[in-house]
């Protein structure tokens, strides 16, 4: 039975279990369970610490698990990262207190650095010949210039809200993170239909998430002009209408591109545009 990880409590645990369901997987039993049963699919979940799970993945105690890319990088875990998913995206940033000179990396040589990720630290700070002392701490990492711990510090950033509370400015970007399916090399092995079923309903529920199905009144004439503004898979759907010498497309865009594309097909000549959700969508 395939074994997948999710962290017990936190940011991804929401998102997590979300994603699963979407995915038809529903997890029969609460969080407070260190192994649940599920439906839908031949699995178990375990809920673990969001630390602990690269270790135990790499070690083939979960065969998969979603986990922050970054966690992955600090314990250095020798796994497969097999898709990315788009959620709980965040960076590891240093910042320093506002109104500090700052020229680049240099600049914090023979420093001290407060941070949660000392190695991915360290392998950043080696790639760039500086030399700073770095100080592990587990909690708020923010606070340590304002005590006179450090003069710096390297932590997770996702709005910046907190830095700025604590009169801290982001000057570098160490690495660029989101949640991500990973897997043990060796269950890649043992389980491997099981685990690419899993990830097409992952990419199906993805992809279904990242582009809306939109339809619109268009004139025949201009037919052309919009299928070409249109980013289609491979052709939009023309459906006549009562109306003579007038036709309605339908065809999916991405999210990204919404904006632009609507503004493209309002000049175009597009009426009564409809944009609706999409469940899931496999190419």
């Amino acid at each position: 039975m395939l074994k997948i990880a999710i962290q017990k409590s936190g940011r991804l645990f929401t998102d997590s279990i979300n994603l699963l369901k979407d995915c038809g997987i529903k997890v029969n039993n609460g969080k407070d369970q260190l192994k649940v049963a599920v439906s839908g699919f031949d699995a178990e979940v375990l809920f673990l610490r969001n630390s602990d799970i690269p270790r135990y993945l790499e070690d083939g105690v979960a065969d998969i698990a979603i986990i922050g890319e970054n966690v992955i990088t600090e314990k250095q875990a020798d796994v497969a990262i097999l898709e990315k998913l788009g959620f709980s995206k965040c960076r590891l940033s240093l910042a320093i207190p506002k109104g500090h000179n700052y020229q680049d990396i240099t600049s914090l040589d023979g420093k001290k650095i407060a941070t949660s990720y000392p190695n991915t630290l360290t392998d950043f700070l080696n790639r760039h010949g500086v030399s700073a002392s770095i100080h592990r701490i587990s909690g708020s990492v923010e606070i340590a210039p304002n005590i006179g711990l450090a003069d710096a510090i390297c932590d997770l950033v996702s709005s910046g809200s907190t830095l700025f509370k604590n009169g801290l400015e982001e000057k570098d970007i160490i690495l660029k993170s989101e949640a991500c399916l990973a897997a043990n090399k060796k269950s890649l092995e043992i389980y491997g239909a099981q685990i690419s079923e899993l990830q097409f309903r992952i990419q199906a529920v993805l992809k279904g998430r990242n582009n809306k199905y939109i339809l619109f009144n268009i004139p025949n004439d201009k037919i052309e002009e919009a299928s070409k503004i249109l980013p289609v898979l491979k052709s939009a759907t023309i459906l006549p209408l009562m109306a003579e010498g007038w036709s309605s497309l339908h065809s999916v865009i991405s999210e990204e591109d919404f904006w632009e594309v609507i503004g493209k097909l309002k000049v175009c000549g597009a009426e009564g545009i409809l944009v609706v959700p999409i469940e899931k969508m496999v190419i």
